[in-house]
C-alpha cells in the first residue's frame, strides 16, 4: 500500500470508528479502514494472544477498490496478494 501511494493519509476522525457497516464504508475509505481498523485490530488480538477471527476475507474488498480507482495493475497484483496471505494466515491460526 505504501508503494501504491495508499498509506499516507489522515487519521479518521473518532466517530468513523463507531460504524456499524462493513469495512466503515459510510465513514472512511477502504485504505483508511485497512491501516486504521483491520491491523489495529489484529495487532490488538497478537498483542492480547486473543484468538483470531474464524474467518477472513479482506482481499476480494480490497480488490474490487484498487480496480474502482484504477490503481496500476502491478501495485493491485502485489497488494491483493499481500491481503490473501493475511487472510489466509488469519484463517489458519483461528
Amino acid at each position: 500500500m505504501k508503494a501504491a501511494d495508499l498509506w499516507r493519509m489522515p487519521t479518521p476522525d473518532a466517530e468513523a470508528f463507531a460504524s456499524q457497516q462493513p469495512f466503515c464504508i459510510d465513514t472512511m475509505s477502504l485504505p483508511q479502514w485497512v491501516r486504521f481498523v483491520f491491523i489495529a485490530r489484529l495487532n490488538a488480538l497478537m498483542d492480547a494472544r486473543a484468538a483470531m477471527p474464524a474467518k477472513c476475507e479482506v482481499a476480494p474488498a480490497v480488490a474490487a477498490y484498487l480496480q474502482q480507482e484504477k490503481t496500476p495493475a502491478h501495485h493491485q497484483l502485489l497488494i491483493v496478494r499481500a491481503v490473501e496471505k493475511v487472510d489466509q494466515i488469519v484463517t489458519e491460526s483461528a
